[in-house]
């Protein structure tokens, strides 16, 4: 358990992207050997503070102690020096590579420009050997281990340049129940070894099972801090959200319509495997399965970005004309399916773009006459949904990449909505209740 003194003091930190305010004076305190929770909705700053604590992002202002003393990272590599370490939702290895060499990757031992093998395979071995995952070869490709022996190579590695303090961002995302578990297993053990680990998640859930303490951001500054076994959850979500939340999910009256989209037998090349499913206009369909069960395989083919081999697509028009959906991704589009692929960063936004450029971009015909951008149309539009899904950027000018990673996937919502579409199929991440709620209550959701 945490002792009295801190180990990492973060004090009045700030941070701005040009207009946008991302920190605004935000407090952190970690003890060593504890479990720290920090808490918030997406855009609270979550992120940002991390970036700067290990050395991402530079901080505008602001004292940052660690150990009891000044410390101001200059870039992660300095940071890791000093004993922090990051593991990112989206993991950093290199899946051809075994994983020895991810565990020690940029930190071999070597003597005479050789390697040295045998320092290098102890030190791979005493690392999972201190998560208690020495089941895991060391001579295997990444590529061929679960999401969640991954997470603990990532861990390993952070093992082995001696962290002080691990954070972790959104770890269970994509685990199933028995890597969650194993995970919280290795956690605890880190805890017992006196290392500190800054555990960000959207589950409120996991953080009261396996947190210690807490910080909660909103709006870029620090609003609560206390004891999680002290804290109601209800309390949690009043800190995050400014208000006291009756009902965390309203129900919305609806009733499901006729059929929007029915799929007969759908198999691709690789996965699904004969998949069917009716979805009703106005209706909310959750796709549910571990990872590689096949439910990101089966967007994609029904969007037409992967080949389907057999089965039947058909969208159902409000006109009642039907339209057998065989060719790829633009016929989609224009029929009125829209996609949010999980990686908005490649798939789904261009960054360098601002926020109005990128809701406008799958529907140009919606902010364009003969052929001309209408700059009052593009600056409207992008201002409704900036509004409707309180995405917080200072101007619509501003590139998609300045905003928070739960602002970026906004955009990505609204320019969905832009494109008026009929189906949408979302591969989410993280905290979109918002979008839900907006799509439910005008029927639009598929």
């Amino acid at each position: 358990m945490a002792s009295d003194s801190p180990l990492l003091s973060m004090r009045n930190v700030r941070k701005r992207y040009g207009p946008t305010i991302a920190l605004d004076g935000v407090d952190l305190e970690v003890a060593a050997g504890e479990i720290h929770a920090v808490i918030g909705e997406n855009g609270a700053g979550k992120s940002t503070l991390m970036k700067t604590l290990c050395g991402v992002v530079e901080p505008d202002s602001g004292e940052i102690t660690l150990g009891g003393a000044a410390y101001r990272p200059q870039g992660p590599a300095h940071a890791a020096r000093n004993g922090l370490a990051m593991i990112h939702q989206e993991l950093n290895l290199a899946p051809h590579l075994s994983v020895e060499a991810n565990i020690l990757l940029g930190m071999e031992k070597s003597a005479a420009g050789f390697l040295n093998r045998r320092t290098n395979l102890a030190r791979a071995r005493e690392a999972l050997a201190q998560l208690q995952r020495e089941d895991i070869p060391l001579d295997a490709p990444v590529r061929t281990l679960g999401i969640g022996e991954r997470q603990i190579v990532e861990i390993a590695r952070a093992l082995v340049v001696n962290a002080r303090i691990i954070v972790m961002d959104e770890p269970t995302s994509s685990l199933s129940g028995d890597d969650r578990a194993h995970l919280f297993a290795a956690m605890r053990r880190l805890r017992a070894q006196g290392i500190s680990l800054i555990y960000i998640s959207h589950f409120l859930e996991e953080i009261q099972e396996i947190c210690d303490r807490f910080t909660v951001l909103r709006d870029g500054k620090t609003v609560g801090a206390g004891v999680i076994a002290d804290t109601p959850q209800s309390e949690l979500i009043r800190m995050m959200v400014g208000r006291k939340i009756e009902e965390f999910f309203p129900p919305i009256e609806h009733t499901p319509g006729d059929p929007a989209l029915s799929v007969r037998a759908l198999s691709g090349r690789i996965q699904p495997r004969g998949f069917n499913i009716e979805l009703r206009r106005g209706e909310i369909c959750g796709l549910a399965g571990l990872v590689g069960a096949g439910r990101t395989e089966s967007l994609r083919c029904l969007f037409g970005l992967d080949v389907v081999d057999e089965g039947a697509i058909s969208l159902h028009k409000r006109d009642g004309l039907e339209i057998a959906l065989y060719s790829g991704a633009r016929s989609r589009v224009r029929n009125g399916v829209g996609l949010l692929s999980e990686d908005r960063k490649s798939e789904g936004l261009a960054l360098n773009l601002g926020v109005a450029e990128n809701i406008a971009m799958a529907a140009p015909q919606t902010i364009s006459s003969f052929g001309f951008i209408r700059a009052s149309r593009l600056r409207d539009d992008s201002q409704k949904w900036i509004s409707e899904l309180s995405i917080r950027t200072a101007t619509p000018t501003l590139p998609v990449g300045n905003l928070s990673g739960g602002n970026q996937q906004k955009v990505a919502i609204a320019r969905l909505l832009q494109m008026n579409a009929d189906v949408f199929l979302l591969e989410l991440i993280g905290d979109l209740k918002s979008a839900f709620a907006y799509f439910d209550a005008h029927g639009r959701l598929g």
